[in-house]
């Protein structure tokens, strides 16, 4: 099978050269490396060209968590296509040998990377990572929704592998202000096919982020998820698991620093109002959910339907 792989990039920063370093060097070459950049301003596109990279450009207004990676897909007729974020650093150079075994086997139609809290990473950024990506894999149909919840459906295109010929079944990757890999996943898994976590393919991949940023990012996947009530209806709320990540996290605090319980509290207390007032934000004015988004680009967009 031939295998692309697609690095979406905004001004990425000195890092991108190391990512990119990595993949060429991987024990399995993908055919094609593809950059695509949104307008960036920092040198990202020269330093890609100076290795050799092929690089697409599109308006920083263009962009679009669903509709640009439709976009990036159909340009490159590959059997399987990899996505990754520009932060995304391959752990070892068996990433892309490792990440695209369920799909080569027939196991999969997706699969996804584990992803490691990056070095001197504090509790919070970590957590994260140790609570959705854990040290063994797993294979996920609809049939398990029983057993998983909300959390059958899910996938990071930080680094995922699809199978290109079931992405297009579903249509491909449809515009949305966040979740597209969530979405993508849920349709495939309702048409037979299965979702690989892989534990042995990994990138280092964490972030920190404020407490204003939390709840924007909570307040975006609320949203796409009133827009997108199907997914409830097959797999409840997502507040289950959040519940468990939250008693999951105050029992690491118990044991290494007790002292940031209060503020796990209030944490997860924004999250959660992020998402609730996201959740309730479908006919709220255009305004409103401009000054909550974490993607203020998105509202003025063409992508925006309401």
């Amino acid at each position: 099978m031939t295998v692309t792989v697609i690095i979406l990039t905004r001004n990425a920063g000195a890092g991108l050269s190391s990512v990119l370093a990595m993949i060429t060097n991987q024990s399995v070459r993908p055919d094609r490396l593809i950059l695509l950049d949104s307008s960036s301003s920092d040198g990202a596109v020269e330093r890609a060209k100076a290795m050799n990279v092929e690089v697409v450009t599109i308006p920083v207004t263009d962009f679009n968590h669903g509709a640009t990676r439709e976009m990036a897909r159909n340009l490159t007729g590959s059997d399987v296509v990899v996505f990754m974020t520009q932060d995304a650093l391959p752990c070892n150079d068996k990433l892309i040998e490792e990440l695209i075994k369920p799909i080569l086997s027939g196991a999969a139609a997706v699969s996804y990377a584990r992803q490691i809290p990056r070095k001197h990473a504090d509790i919070f950024e970590a957590f994260p990572r140790q609570y959705n990506y854990p040290g063994a894999s797993n294979l996920r149909g609809i049939e398990d929704i029983d057993t998983y919840g909300v959390y059958t459906f899910f996938c990071s295109d930080s680094c995922a592998a699809y199978l290109n010929s079931a992405l297009d079944e579903i249509g491909g990757f449809r515009p949305t202000l966040t979740n597209e890999d969530y979405f993508a996943v849920a349709r495939l898994l309702q048409i037979g096919y299965k979702v690989a976590y892989t534990a042995d393919a990994q990138v280092e991949h964490s972030h920190t982020y404020t407490l204003y940023e939390e709840f924007m990012r909570y307040f975006d996947t609320g949203y796409v998820r009133a827009e997108n009530f199907w997914v409830q209806d097959l797999a409840g709320q997502a507040e289950g698991r959040g519940k468990d990540y939250f008693i999951q996290l105050v029992k690491t605090l118990v044991t290494s620093n007790p002292w940031l319980i209060p503020y796990a509290v209030v944490n997860t207390f924004v999250k959660l109002l992020g998402y609730r007032i996201g959740f309730a934000s479908l006919k709220a004015p255009k305004l409103f959910k401009k000054l909550l988004s974490g993607q203020k680009y998105y509202w003025d967009s063409r992508y925006n339907s309401h």
